[in-house]
């Protein structure tokens, strides 16, 4: 609670929080969250209406999603990607990953991917925890 002397909009409170905004959660050395793989697989509902994983995983109205981490974009014979995806040289480590689900159009500019991101830093943990354990 404030006290009346405090005002909401303290400068400089403002400018610590944003300083530890700033930190949180993978900057400055932090430890990347723990992901679970079943909160992951409830979190890809969101995903699955474009993407499949699995053994019998194929691609649609988006590639699949099986074994991703660690493979070239682009390289399913079973989709056709955007040349900009084509050309972007990217191989999806977890990091590279995380931050196009954060910003797909940041990562690889032109993609037709069509999705806003996901923001919940825990959502992308846990899916990637799901990607990694529907690979095996």
């Amino acid at each position: 609670m404030l006290k009346q002397t405090e005002s909401r909009y303290n400068p400089v409170r403002l400018w610590s929080l944003l300083g530890l905004m700033a930190l949180w959660p993978h900057a400055g050395g932090a430890a990347p969250l723990a992901g679970n793989p079943q909160a992951g697989q409830a979190a890809f509902k969101l995903c699955a209406s474009c993407h499949q994983v699995g053994p019998r995983a194929r691609g649609g109205f988006g590639p699949q999603l099986t074994g991703v981490i660690g493979r070239k974009a682009a390289s399913t014979g079973d989709y056709h990607y955007s040349e900009a995806m084509q050309k972007s040289g990217i191989v999806w480590s977890e990091e590279r990953l995380a931050a196009f689900m954060r910003d797909p159009d940041r990562v690889v500019p032109g993609t037709r991917m069509r999705f806003w991101g996901i923001s919940d830093e825990q959502k992308i943990a846990d899916l990637l925890a799901y990607l990694k354990a529907s690979a095996q």
